[in-house]
């Protein structure tokens, strides 16, 4: 089956090329380019994209979970900046824009990033006011990550009657664009930026699509289904550095939650995954004990990195079933 090969192929870019360099990758100001062109040589780019466009044709959530997992338990930082490519593969495909796009971003030709936290619920942030050619973007975006590294920003904002539109801008630095490079303490080399425009024209023709504010605001739950893989990639690689425990059969439990939820628990089990990472982490570094605390040792790399995805991706109903989880109240 194709999904055993890509999740072996996987498996083996993790554990022979990611892990290794993790520490590495950890201290540098960028993702290496040979990381980023490796899973594009592998069809990583394109995992839910048809075979005849460059894809791997991976069709189902949970396969692509595990791929998730998979490679963020070889370097997180890695994988959370090609993670943010998948939403403009899969608003491609659907797109007025599939004819022009959807190969070379299969291919991994052209790289893609997501600007949507300029929407998130209770701040709206980025607008985008219609025009005749297009639209003008006014506001703030932050949260951008692979800044330097993907060609194009896949970004929401909201008009005026309260519709999210989808537009693909090309990623650059203009001047009608301001750049506030974030200062993390994990994924530093994922290049994670703030953006500000001011009056940005986009044209009419890199619209993906539009949504009312409100649908976008139910569906979300459902979209932030794959930032549990990666709490889940930590904790799987903290458990392979303390062997066989109770931890192990955790992990897969959470899986199984985030598998299985529908939007009404997605949050409880995205909660479940960040916690347990956090809790594998924190394990890891009592079972390495001093030495745990030397920057050259995964176990602080990957304390630092839990307790990053303790607040990546979040909304408030997940930050509160995690603050339930972690005060016992």
């Amino acid at each position: 089956m194709i999904e055993t090969a890509v999740l072996e192929r996987a498996r083996e870019i993790a554990d022979d090329v990611l892990f290794p360099a993790a520490l590495e990758v950890d201290a540098a100001d960028r993702v290496p380019a040979s990381h980023l062109d490796l899973l594009a040589k592998e069809g990583f780019y394109g995992v839910a994209g048809p075979p005849e466009l460059g894809g791997l044709g991976v069709d189902d959530m949970a396969t692509a979970g595990r791929v998730v997992e998979i490679l963020a338990s070889g370097c997180l930082t890695t994988t959370f900046v090609w993670l943010q490519h998948h939403g403009a593969v899969r608003a491609a495909a659907g797109s007025a824009l599939r004819e022009r796009y959807l190969r070379p971003l299969c291919e991994g030709r052209v790289r893609a990033g997501v600007a949507i936290a300029g929407i998130r619920p209770g701040r709206v942030a980025l607008r985008a006011q219609p025009t005749d050619g297009g639209y003008l973007l006014d506001g703030e975006a932050p949260w951008v990550t692979g800044w330097g590294m993907v060609d194009v920003l896949h970004t929401a904002a909201v008009t005026g009657d309260d519709t999210v539109v989808w537009l693909l801008l090309d990623a650059a630095e203009v001047p009608t664009v301001a750049v506030e490079t974030l200062d993390l303490l994990a994924v530093g080399a994922s290049r994670t930026v703030h953006l500000t425009f001011r009056r940005q024209n986009v044209a009419a023709d890199r619209l993906t699509g539009s949504v009312p504010y409100a649908d976008w605001q139910a569906a979300d739950a459902m979209n932030l289904r794959l930032n549990g893989s990666l709490a889940l990639g930590v904790a799987k690689r903290c458990c392979r550095l303390i062997g066989t425990s109770r931890l192990d059969d955790e992990v897969a439990a959470c899986r199984a939650a985030l598998d299985s939820a529908t939007p009404e628990v997605m949050p409880e089990a995205r909660a479940g995954a960040s916690e347990l990472a956090m809790r594998a982490a924190a394990a890891l570094a009592a079972y390495t004990g001093s030495r745990a605390v030397l920057r050259d040792g995964h176990p602080q790399r990957l304390l630092r990195e839990a307790a990053f995805l303790l607040v990546f991706g979040s909304r408030p109903p997940i930050r509160d079933a995690l603050l339930r989880r972690l005060e016992r109240r």
